[in-house]
């Protein structure tokens, strides 16, 4: 192996899930639209600048942005959705990673229910599912997958991630934005 085929890192964000009030979802998107980051339909992700965004249930979107003042961004999520649907700040609750490489594909289908091949799961796809007995968020990004998993069982995850990854050549790395 030249190099490592899976690098793992850490990808420390402010995580809001933006929540559309019933029959409200046109309204929180054309807010969203507003604030330069198009909402993606169900199943799918898409990234804007510095924030990154998916929906894997109906009305309800997952918003990833880098870490700035605690509670700031479900703040403004809430003041711009006002009437439209509610914004929870995720940041404490779930952990986010990134794979990259050639390899991660091959690597997660060993503990992964979904058929992550290319054609079945393409970059700007997204998921929930359960790996390894751990309820786990993914998102086909760009070169590998990005992974949300509750706080409370990230370290189980992190550690599967390690150990599977090991014969891919796997390489941790510092922290990083998506």
């Amino acid at each position: 192996m030249s190099g490592p085929e899976i690098t793992l890192t850490a990808c420390p964000a402010d995580i809001v899930e933006l929540i559309a009030f019933r029959d409200r979802a046109a309204g929180i998107e054309r807010v969203a639209a507003d604030s330069s980051l198009p909402l993606p339909a169900l199943g799918a992700s898409a990234a804007r600048g510095d924030r990154f965004a998916l929906s894997v249930r109906p009305g309800r979107w997952l918003i990833l942005s880098p870490p700035a003042a605690p509670g700031r961004a479900a703040a403004h999520w809430q003041e711009r959705c006002a009437g439209l649907g509610a914004a929870v700040d995720l940041s404490g609750g779930l952990n986010a990673f990134l794979l990259t490489g050639p390899a991660v594909r091959e690597m997660l289908i060993r503990g992964c229910r979904l058929d992550l091949a290319a054609g079945a799961f393409p970059a700007g796809s997204a998921a929930a599912t359960i790996m390894v007995q751990v309820a786990v968020t993914l998102a086909a990004v760009e070169g590998g997958m990005l992974l949300l998993t509750p706080a409370t069982t990230a370290r189980h995850l992190r550690e599967w991630l390690i150990e599977t990854s090991r014969p891919f050549g796997l390489q941790c790395s510092g922290d990083r934005w998506i």
